[in-house]
């Protein structure tokens, strides 16, 4: 058992996450070393003058952290090797819980409505290659021809030939690494980034290299540096709101990355799934630099959940490798979800639904700002969410876990780190998830806790 022993001075209320960020931070520092026993509950319990039920709910809360883990009869133990990464959002639901967690759209009933009425729809029109074929080739030509209608709304020219129908973003984004990063390349990307990245890199075998971000994206000089000390292959980025920063990347900064790309033959994957509900936005980063840029939208998070289907467009070089590995992870997008969305794209319906997605988020924007009056955080009116870096004396997971405990989830930054780089603890706050009364009740409980007493918490110890 190590000599190092948490302070009894630093602990305060809730003392249960006091006394786990003192372990946690020990266990990052290398003061703890993994594999390292820790004392029982009871001991360190007498040592800290604590009771041993915050002992047991510190020890608990390591736990839930993936920093410890308890054996049975043997005692509890440093636990420092990789494990699998926790998704930013709650796994499910539970109880009165108010989700901020989780980056969904605005949906009320009127969007169910419009999928029960489409799929009344389909059941009188369903095509016969959309139910009964296995080649793609045979079931999509007529949806690529409609995505380019699409795509042009998105401020990008594309081909059908270039054009794969996915099962939603995530799908895409996939199929475009797998075409561009083989097996030990290097990918480059922001610092705070895109959530599965880093276990898309481990599953695929590539590996990630987090830039230097600033108020305006990705740092071109930063990239252009990486691109001459290491073997990039490929940079991706989030230009257009849906980045954890909800940065819109400005046109210059646009341009710059693309030519950064270019001097060095790199390919960039290009993530847009807001496309057109962003109004106003600069040019995609495709449209400055088509020939090596895969660029990857979808229907989810601007038109409704279940609308799960996406456009992949790719440059002509990357066609074939696109095309084998979509076949190879997906086969296909779904043909009967592909028909909802292009029968949407055809009559307005789609568009319809992301103006009203827009407004729906400009009023949630507006009672965020309300609500957080005096609270410095980054945001755009468009945006589906806000991004909140916390007061010097705040810890990232005890004002999450503290915000847990208040009933409100709320998403850690921490899940959205690719590196150090630019890194300050931070939270994203969901804007589209619940009710706006819940989201106001949610915010409130948020306000209170960055602008009140750290320590206000009390709680039986």
């Amino acid at each position: 058992m190590t000599l190092w022993q948490p302070d009894p001075a630093l602990i305060h209320r809730p003392a249960y996450l006091s006394l786990a960020d003192q372990i946690a931070r020990a266990i990052h520092d290398g003061r703890l070393a993994n594999g390292t026993r820790l004392p029982t509950h009871r001991r360190l319990a007498d040592d800290l003058k604590l009771s041993v039920q915050t002992v047991s709910r510190a020890y608990e809360e390591l736990i839930r952290r993936g920093l410890i883990s308890g054996e049975v009869g043997r005692g509890s133990f440093v636990q420092t090797q990789r494990r699998e990464p926790e998704p930013p959002y709650i796994p499910e639901r539970l109880g009165e819980v108010i989700d901020l967690s989780i980056l969904k759209p605005v949906c009320e009933p009127m969007h169910l409505e419009r999928l029960k009425q489409a799929l009344g729809w389909l059941s009188e029109n369903l095509p016969a290659s959309s139910a009964l074929s296995f080649r793609p080739n045979m079931v999509f030509p007529r949806h690529r021809a409609v995505a380019v209608e699409w795509l042009k709304l998105c401020g990008l020219d594309a081909s059908p030939q270039n054009i794969s129908l996915t099962n939603g973003a995530t799908a895409g984004m996939t199929v475009a690494l797998m075409s561009v990063a083989p097996p030990g390349s290097t990918v480059a990307t922001e610092a705070i980034g895109h959530h599965t990245l880093i276990p898309l890199a481990r599953y695929l075998g590539f590996n990630l290299e987090g830039l230097p971000i600033d108020g305006n994206g990705l740092i071109p000089e930063a990239l252009d540096e990486a691109c001459r000390l290491s073997d990039i292959r490929a940079v991706f980025v989030q230009p257009s709101v849906i980045n954890p920063t909800a940065t819109l990347m400005d046109a210059t900064r646009r341009e710059q990355i693309a030519a950064v790309a270019r001097k060095h033959d790199i390919a960039i994957i290009e993530n847009d799934v807001l496309g057109p509900l962003v109004e106003g936005r600069p040019p995609a980063v495709a449209a400055f630099a088509p020939e090596r840029t895969l660029y990857v939208t979808s229907f989810t998070k601007i038109v409704v959940p279940g609308l799960r289907i996406g456009y992949l467009a790719v440059p002509d070089r990357y066609v074939a490798a696109v095309a084998n590995r979509h076949l190879v992870s997906n086969w296909m997008a779904t043909p009967m979800v592909a028909e909802i969305a292009t029968r949407w794209v055809n009559d307005g319906t789609a568009m319809e639904l992301v103006n009203w997605q827009r407004g729906a988020l400009r009023r949630r924007q507006e009672i965020a700002a309300e609500v957080l009056t005096g609270v410095d955080y980054r945001c755009h009116r468009d945006g589906l969410h806000l991004w909140l870096e916390l007061p010097g004396d705040r810890a990232e997971e005890s004002f999450v876990a503290q915000a847990r405990l208040r009933g409100v989830a709320i998403a850690p930054g921490t899940s959205f780190r690719i590196a150090d780089t630019s890194w300050h603890p931070a939270i994203r706050i969901s804007l589209g998830s619940t009710t706006e009364g819940e989201l106001r009740a949610g915010l409130s409980v948020v306000a209170k806790l960055l602008l009140g007493d750290p320590e206000h918490l009390l709680l039986a110890i």
